[in-house]
């Protein structure tokens, strides 16, 4: 087992390295962090017996302690996983965020199982990933039918802005020049108005330079091949093999300015494809729809924010 050490996040979290071998770029790890549990919850506790995994999005890293609270006060074992070249994993010379297939990410997360210990221990999982996060978990646990019990979906992206047609017309492209030129630029599609809204809520922690940047990561034709890919696959039906609940806003903005709404709607991600698409991945789903939320319900102002742990503590109470 590896060796844990205190986290940027301070008192009650620590993370641990998980060295995942090498590529072009060098070095390649992912970063699993940890929420110690409430002693008291750890005994009584309605998720005593549950170990939790979290995934984050795109140009993102896990900082989200209330959410972790929320678990560890119901004695889950907590802990988040900042992927290969994300966040905590990010190293100097690397392409952030880039991957070529969304399935390189099984090894992250095989590493932070066995980390974490749950299946040898008996526990039970329940899979948490958010936008990006929240296709990959997705993928993963159709991949791997009977490891998680459970899976929650925060605004994944499990389809394209553009929705299906617009993927579809698009792919063709996309892999081609993925094929001869994965690693160029694409032009800069974040304007900046969903950091922007998250700033003006006061959700949005000073976090350590260059892991969340105001207007992403840039996109490489290679990542983005990956990302259709996975909507494909989503699109054809999957099946996660577990129960699923799918928080999203109850709207979206998306516009080329900025506008007030993005305060209280998700100016990512359309969220009404998302709904389509999330009724594709298991026998059992339940879609709940958070008015006021922005694209992270957990980061919303804070009666959205409310509703989002509302409808997550009730879901987990039917499921534990």
């Amino acid at each position: 087992m590896g060796e844990w050490h205190p986290d940027i996040l301070g008192d009650g979290f620590e993370q641990q390295t998980l060295p995942l071998g090498s590529d072009t770029e060098g070095e390649v790890v992912a970063t699993l962090v940890r929420s110690r549990p409430h002693p008291g919850a750890r005994l009584f506790g309605e998720l005593r017996e549950t170990d939790v995994l979290y995934v984050h999005g795109w140009s993102d890293y896990f900082f989200q302690a209330d959410l972790a609270r929320f678990f560890t006060d119901r004695g889950a074992r907590f802990c988040a996983l900042d992927l290969r070249k994300y966040g905590r994993s990010l190293r100097p010379g690397q392409t952030p965020g880039y991957v070529a297939a969304l399935d390189v990410y099984d090894a992250d997360i095989e590493a932070a199982l066995d980390a974490m210990g749950t299946k040898s221990a008996g526990r039970r999982l329940l899979l948490l990933g958010h936008s990006t996060g929240g296709l990959t978990l997705t993928l993963w646990a159709a991949r791997h039918p009977g490891v998680a019990d459970a899976l929650v979906l925060n605004s994944p992206w499990l389809e394209l802005q553009l929705g299906p047609l617009g993927r579809q017309a698009l792919a063709p492209i996309v892999n081609a020049r993925a094929r001869f030129d994965p690693l160029g630029t694409h032009p800069v599609v974040d304007l900046g108005f969903y950091t922007r809204a998250q700033r003006e809520l006061g959700t949005l922690p000073d976090g350590p330079e260059g892991w969340r940047p105001a207007q992403g990561f840039p996109t490489h034709p290679g990542w983005l091949a990956a990302i259709i890919a996975g909507h494909a696959r989503v699109a054809s039906g999957v099946d996660v093999g577990c129960p699923t609940l799918v928080l999203l806003s109850a709207r979206s903005t998306v516009t080329l300015g900025w506008s007030d709404a993005m305060r209280e709607t998700d100016s990512v991600l359309v969220v009404d494809d998302i709904a389509r698409a999330a009724t594709r991945i298991a026998r059992t789903v339940t879609i709940s729809r958070i008015e006021g939320a922005v694209h992270d319900v957990f980061l919303s102002a804070p009666a959205a924010r409310a509703a989002a742990f509302d409808a997550l503590g009730s879901w987990v109470g039917r499921i534990a």
